[in-house]
């Protein structure tokens, strides 16, 4: 059975950095790493559930949300089956349960951030982030 697992989380002053890593295990006959594109969402206390950054399963193309980009870099190591999250310059609007997410159909900005978090086959646990300010 798949398993994606999150780790990384933690508190930070406003302005810090954090790494998320994801690790994905488990894989049925025929499916690899690579047979997942990748993504990172989170959901803040009375919010919904929010992608904000996606990465094909090549690792070629990305896609974020307005909130994070420019701030944030998804990459991912298809020789380690990891999804890392480096997310600098944060803000206390950054506080929230960040899970990793994983889809056998290919991204859009649509599935990743402009539209509802449907279609995810596999979902992890979640880690927190809190940043202060």
């Amino acid at each position: 059975q798949v398993q994606l697992v999150e780790s990384g989380g933690g508190s930070v002053q406003a302005g810090g950095s954090l790494r998320l890593s994801c690790a994905a295990s488990g894989f049925a006959s025929g499916f690899t790493y690579m047979s997942y594109s990748m993504g990172w969402f989170r959901q803040a206390p009375g919010k919904q559930r929010e992608g904000i950054a996606c990465i094909s399963r090549s690792g070629g193309v990305q896609y974020y949300a307005d909130s994070v980009k420019g701030r944030f870099t998804v990459s991912r190591d298809n020789t380690k089956n990891m999804l890392f999250l480096q997310m600098d310059s944060l803000k206390p609007e950054d506080t929230a349960m960040y899970y990793c997410a994983a889809r056998t159909d290919t991204w859009t900005s649509y599935r990743c951030y402009a539209g509802p978090p449907t279609d995810i086959n596999l979902w992890g646990p979640g880690t927190q982030v809190n940043v202060t300010s």
